[in-house]
């Protein structure tokens, strides 16, 4: 099976697209509006950048009616938003949180999870959330699409201030994935959890190749 998407319909009745860009990332970013609205909200076209400085990017599509996301606003007039790593203990007020709700209404006031605040900007975080980026705004980048669903917003920032929880460093000062247990995002419903990990490494001793890939002395 091939098809063109720009020229053909999917000849699946499901579009297998997001299923194979898999798995991705999950974005749990929180924010704060001009009035003091606050909102969080997962986004699964999340992504690091760069490392030196640490740089990261969220891409969210708009609505139907082409409406921007409480998430991508609120960033744009307040200069921050938070990232709350996503675990398989925290899942369902991720899930819970995906709800599009109205602008002046807090997802934070449906979901069963503590408020800290970040030391920029003042933004709610998710206290259980093992790991946090607090993330000062850079630039909007908007894609149009052949709806206004299909139109994206890509939201570009630079992580200020890093959190991690003291129980998830490891002895050796590595991060115990497996026991914070990320999930990611797959195809149509569906998520998956990391219980397990390995370890391949770039054979030889080009430095050029292995730089920042260990991140031994890095940020």
């Amino acid at each position: 099976m091939k098809y063109s998407p720009s020229s053909e319909r999917c000849p699946l009745p499901f579009s297998p697209f997001k299923s194979c860009t898999v798995p991705r990332p999950i974005g749990w970013l929180s924010s704060r509006s001009a009035a003091g609205v606050e909102n969080i909200a997962p986004y699964s076209q999340w992504q690091n950048l760069t490392f030196d400085p640490p740089m990261v990017m969220f891409a969210a599509n708009r609505y139907p009616d082409g409406r921007r996301k409480d998430t991508v606003v609120n960033t744009e007039e307040t200069g921050w938003f938070v990232w709350n790593m996503a675990t398989y203990a925290l899942r369902e007020a991720v899930n819970i949180s995906a709800m599009a709700l109205p602008s002046d209404e807090s997802e934070f006031d449906r979901i069963d999870v503590t408020r800290v605040y970040s030391d920029n900007g003042a933004v709610p975080m998710v206290k259980e959330s093992p790991c946090k980026f607090e993330c000062r705004y850079l630039s909007t980048h908007t894609m149009r699409g052949n709806s206004g669903h299909g139109t994206v917003d890509i939201v570009f920032a630079q992580v200020e201030t890093i959190h991690i929880d003291d129980e998830v460093i490891q002895s050796d000062g590595q991060l115990d994935i497996t026991a914070i247990e990320p999930i990611a995002r797959l195809g149509y419903f569906d998520y998956t959890v990391v219980r397990e990990t390995f370890e391949m490494r770039v054979p030889g001793s080009d430095a050029d190749a292995q730089a920042g890939l260990e991140g031994r002395g890095g940020t």
